[in-house]
């Protein structure tokens, strides 16, 4: 099965236009092999617990999150399309969620969302 690992572009969400997703930085959403991920996008980041599954045939994630600057929390899913990008839904904890769409990122163009 082949994961999702790498960095990836927020390009589009059911609840924010663009400008929102990049209003602190371009929106990014990040998995390691170790099972761990980070995302940005507005003003929120969190970092990721990962857990990798199949659904139909397409690598899959859930994952938990935690805000790294701020009390947020919540969980989310992902999944890998036919044509190599990303669709997924974001919750966060007692508020909103968003569908999310992503495409890669270079190993050479990740912005250092770090």
């Amino acid at each position: 099965m082949k994961r999702p690992v790498g960095r990836w572009r927020i390009v589009e969400t059911e609840m924010w236009d663009q400008e929102a997703i990049d209003l602190v930085k371009p929106g990014f959403i990040e998995f390691t092999n170790d099972g761990t991920g980070r995302f940005g996008f507005i003003a929120v980041t969190g970092r990721m617990d990962c857990r990798w599954a199949e659904c139909d045939g397409q690598p899959f994630v859930e994952f938990s999150w935690d805000g790294e600057d701020d009390q947020v929390n919540g969980r989310g899913w992902a999944a890998l399309a036919l044509d190599g990008t990303l669709s997924g839904h974001l919750f966060f904890h007692m508020g909103d969620d968003s569908s999310f769409r992503a495409t890669p990122l270079a190993e050479d163009n990740t912005g250092n969302g770090h």
